[in-house]
């Protein structure tokens, strides 16, 4: 049994149901092309942001190396002042109790 069309073709490229069809899909096209281009822009911006906070996070990265290193020193130099005084203290009182 040969095909036989359901409607009948019409005028142009495609059959009446399709012209209607095909009119979407380039409309959806035109639109996603559109929204594409403007997620790229945005895109581009955002990466122009980041390589300015990079390069001020690279100026600071000195100073604050600087600055940690300062206070680890402070930290270290406490926490030995408190031992040498916990052990002074242990040794006075050894010596009070005369545990030596």
């Amino acid at each position: 049994m040969p095909d036989t069309p359901i409607e009948p073709p019409g005028s142009g490229r495609y059959p009446s149901d399709m012209e209607s069809r095909v009119a979407v899909l380039e409309q959806i096209a035109r639109t996603m092309a559109s929204g594409l281009e403007r997620i790229d822009r945005r895109f581009d911006a955002t990466d122009r942001r980041l390589e300015v906070i990079d390069r001020r996070f690279d100026a600071f990265s000195a100073e604050h190396r600087a600055d940690f290193r300062w206070l680890l020193g402070v930290v270290l130099g406490g926490f030995a002042a408190m031992l040498g005084g916990f052990g002074a203290m242990l040794g006075v009182m050894a010596h009070g109790f005369h545990w030596l």
